[in-house]
């Protein structure tokens, strides 16, 4: 969905058939408001902050950037309209901006827990319906990288797709024919054969799903001597306290749901001057 529509989207569940404010407000004026934290963060949400106010006619006098760090009582933004304006746009402004932030935030931690410049930090698609592209470009600001936006982007085999292929290499085969040449092919594995089967079959991505850092380290020594040049990337109810280790695996990447759908608004708000 384009950044327009959607936040047009945003203001209309918000704003319904019109601000019943307006109809007791006397007189529209000129007004100042600042976006402050009431804790600490990442900022994220800026290049939709930026466009909401320019479609309302608000005017940002003052912003932080996407991917700086803020503390309580840091002013995040300054803003000037029509003090009408400011009140129809507050909620949905904070809205995005404390969704946006805290998926940052809950991100950044991820990666200092990562602690590694060779393993990528991985988002997945459990996201929200329709705000999954908002969702994965606040995991950017919070240092990690997207996996698949869509079923588009590369082909993953997991068990409810192989649960009636008898014969792996086979259809890989038959896949590659009918695929994109640039697309690649990955295949979630919960056993260290499966994993085998999958990088002798052709897979260009094993994903060790629910495995142990034990487990997973025999697939990658598996990997390094029979095939180098498949990348392995370790997933499922990975924590902050567990994943340096599997960074530690021999895994090239580690794909976190959490980063998404277990980060919590950052509490923010906006106060007239």
């Amino acid at each position: 969905m384009e950044i327009k529509t959607f936040l047009e989207c945003a203001l209309k569940e918000d704003l319904g058939h019109g601000d019943l404010f307006e109809r007791v407000l006397e007189k529209d004026f000129k007004a100042t408001a600042f976006v402050r934290a009431k804790q600490e963060g990442v900022f994220s949400g800026e290049k939709y902050a930026l466009a909401l106010l320019e479609m309302t006619g608000i005017e940002c006098v003052k912003t932080i950037k996407d991917k700086e760090r803020f503390k309580p009582k840091d002013t995040l933004m300054e803003i000037r309209g029509d003090f009408s304006m400011l009140l129809k746009v507050e909620r949905t402004l904070l809205n995005l901006l404390q969704h946006s932030s805290g998926i940052a935030t809950l991100t950044s931690r991820f990666v200092k827990a990562l602690n590694s410049h060779e393993v990528r930090l991985l988002d997945t698609r459990k996201t929200r319906p329709l705000l999954r592209i908002f969702e994965k470009y606040s995991v950017l600001n919070g240092g990690a990288s997207n996996h698949r936006l869509g079923l588009d982007d590369a082909l993953m085999l997991k068990d409810t797709h192989l649960k009636h292929v008898k014969d792996l290499k086979s259809f890989l085969t038959h896949a590659r024919k009918n695929l994109p040449f640039t697309a690649k092919i990955e295949i979630e594995c919960e056993s260290f054969e499966e994993a085998k089967n999958a990088m002798n079959a052709g897979a260009d991505i094993v994903m060790c799903d629910n495995l142990s850092v034990l487990e997973t380290k025999e697939i990658a020594a598996y990997r390094d001597m029979h095939y180098p040049f498949i990348l392995l990337e370790a997933s499922g109810n990975i924590s902050l306290e567990s994943i340096n280790a599997y960074a530690k695996s021999g895994v090239d990447a580690i794909s976190v749901g959490a980063l998404i759908h277990q980060a919590t608004f950052i509490d923010m708000h906006m106060k007239m001057a």
